[in-house]
């Protein structure tokens, strides 16, 4: 299993954000996508989509199931990873890197306060 990066947070429902400037950018945890299997299908907002933490902004599918991909902060969608559509095994490859997801503005960075490190991530998982 992969270590959790140190660089970003994490939510309970396991995705991860990390900063990158003025933008945030969002994906699910390497727990996470070993967990759905062979993913098949990312379904995302689009490009000045507005999100809300802790609601749903898109859809994961796998060979076995389909789950909700959750905000871990408010905020607008300024970019999205188009290479998820052809490519959706890059978030099995590489959840961390090029499985990325979306790219936010965050209304309120204090949210990130609310969710977990690395360390407390890993202790939720397992790991």
């Amino acid at each position: 299993m992969a270590v959790n990066p140190a660089d970003r947070r994490y939510t309970t429902e396991h995705e991860w954000i990390k900063s990158e400037g003025e933008q945030y950018v969002v994906g699910i945890t390497a727990f996470a996508q070993d967990q759905l299997g062979d993913i098949v299908y990312v379904e995302l907002p689009k490009v000045g989509d507005l999100i809300e933490a802790g609601k749903a902004f898109g859809v994961i599918e796998s060979v076995k199931t389909a789950s909700d991909l959750y905000a871990p902060v408010s905020g607008e969608v300024v970019e999205v990873n188009r290479e998820l559509v052809d490519q959706p095994q890059n978030v099995n490859d590489d959840p961390y890197e090029r499985g990325w997801m979306l790219k936010i503005r965050a209304s309120d960075a204090v949210e990130l306060d609310g969710l977990l490190t690395a360390e407390q991530y890993s202790e939720q998982t397992g790991e």
